[in-house]
């Protein structure tokens, strides 16, 4: 199953803390989308979710300085 979080405008580390809240509620297999800001919200959503084992499948630029990650529930 597909989810979608919007965190743009969300500070670091919240953006890392609540995308980690929503995983935990999602069954293994399953993928979510984030939008957050470019810069250092991508870099450290991306870093922190990969260091809780989860699978990164994509982050890509969405232009207007926000990047969609979509992460595979592990």
């Amino acid at each position: 199953m597909e989810h979608n979080l919007d965190l743009r405008g969300v500070a670091c580390p919240m953006n890392f803390v609540k995308t980690r809240l929503f995983l935990d509620k999602l069954p293994a297999g399953d993928i979510l989308k984030v939008l957050v800001d470019g810069g250092e919200p991508v870099e450290s959503v991306c870093a922190s979710i990969k260091e809780e084992g989860h699978e990164i499948v994509s982050s890509q630029d969405q232009g207007q300085g926000y990047f969609q990650v979509t992460i595979r529930k592990v």
